[in-house]
């Protein structure tokens, strides 16, 4: 274990090294919105809420795992841009994206993007001690219950205008449904709540985060398959099948994350069984060489047989949890495994970063993002860290 934490620590190095180097943009402020596998930069691409709260939360999580000033600075500039080009001062929230001079572009509110906000906000309080920063994470927390929590059944719809009034496209890109409630958005929900409550221990916000557990345990959570679903209506009817490994095996550590932030005994019991057998589900969408299949269209037996970044990632994190949990030394395989696969297939070992994935043949999935509007340095560096943090 003690190799694996050094590895670990020694890649989210790399991570954030990268980060530092390549993303600035010099020229119109904060980061750069576009970066291809050749970091060949794109720079009139727009510039996205989600990508630069996770950067704001990568630069934050990594200073406060190991004190350090340059981490400090990245995680410095990504919030006064975020403060100066992302944030809806009219009606609050954050804008979808801006153009690359930091000029509004999708104005939409999507709760998924004011969520990873809140998320970093945060983050970065803990590492910057800035009070501002504390009111602001807990201004956008009375934000979202206000303007997106279902009052009469629960559940947080997933988008609106700009003024946070309805509209028709709902989803948070192209390949979603156009839905009300969807798993994605409410997962990363509990996960942003269940980092306020660290600096904020609020009865309110418990109270939300332990709805947030239930509704999990009640709609998204497939009793029988134990898969997650992934889209709803406004009542909690189901409207998809498709199985996201990637999602299944991310969603056990963090419940089981908010249940134990929160001190919610019989609910840390409740999860760590479910976990289990979120797990041993998820097993079934690994491939022989340790690499984690991206989905699966169960109405026509089709898999999606893509091994994207994010997903082995999650994988790493999910299946240490589970053994943390069970003692059984199969997880802890799975989830060595799986960074060797990592470090063989995915690790962009001369231009550096993590490439988007693989197909099934080995190759390198062409025209993807080493940095983009989904290509952050959240999810790998967030998989090192938490798996440093748990080795003693």
């Amino acid at each position: 274990m003690k190799n694996y934490k050094t590895e670990l620590s020694s890649e989210l190095s790399n991570i954030i090294a990268y980060w530092q180097k390549y993303t600035p943009d010099e020229v119109n402020g904060g980061f750069l919105g576009k970066i291809d596998n050749d970091n060949h930069v794109t720079p009139d691409a727009p510039k996205g809420s989600v990508l630069n709260a996770r950067i704001l939360w990568s630069f934050s999580a990594a200073c406060n795992l190991k004190p350090d000033e340059a981490s400090l600075e990245m995680a410095n500039r990504a919030y006064a841009y975020i403060n100066a080009h992302f944030i809806d001062e009219e009606f609050g929230g954050v804008y979808w994206s801006v153009d690359d001079k930091g000029n509004m572009l999708d104005t939409k509110k999507q709760v998924y993007a004011s969520a990873f906000t809140l998320y970093a906000l945060s983050e970065y309080y803990m590492a910057s001690g800035l009070a501002v920063v504390k009111d602001q994470a807990i201004a956008l927390y009375h934000l979202l219950v206000d303007k997106s929590y279902d009052q009469h059944q629960t559940g947080y719809m997933e988008a609106f205008a700009r003024d946070w009034q309805p509209i028709n496209d709902l989803r948070l890109s192209a390949k979603d449904a156009n839905e009300k409630k969807t798993m994605n958005t409410h997962l990363h929900v509990l996960e942003a709540y269940t980092n306020l409550y660290r600096i904020w221990p609020n009865n309110e916000l418990k109270k939300q985060i332990e709805t947030l557990i239930d509704d999990f345990c009640d709609h998204f959570i497939d009793a029988e398959t134990h898969h997650l679903v992934l889209f709803f209506d406004e009542d909690w009817n189901r409207k998809s099948d498709m199985i996201s490994y990637g999602h299944d095996i991310e969603a056990t550590w963090l419940l089981l994350e908010a249940a134990e932030v929160i001190a919610d005994q019989s609910k840390v019991e409740q999860i760590k069984k479910i976990c289990l057998a979120i797990a041993d589900a998820t097993v079934t969408g690994l491939d022989t060489d340790g690499g984690l299949w991206y989905e699966y269209e169960p109405a026509n037996s089709h898999l999606i047989k893509e091994k994207h970044w994010w997903v082995q990632a999650e994988a790493m994190v999910g299946f240490y949890n589970a053994w943390q949990i069970s003692g059984d030394q199969k997880y802890l395989d799975l989830c060595i495994n799986n960074w060797i696969f990592v470090k063989t297939k995915i690790l962009d070992k001369q231009n550096g970063e993590w490439f988007w994935g693989i197909k099934d043949d080995g190759s390198i999935m062409p025209s993807e993002d080493k940095v983009g509007l989904w290509k952050c340095p959240y999810h790998n560096s967030r998989a090192c860290i938490e798996i440093i943090k748990r080795i003693n």
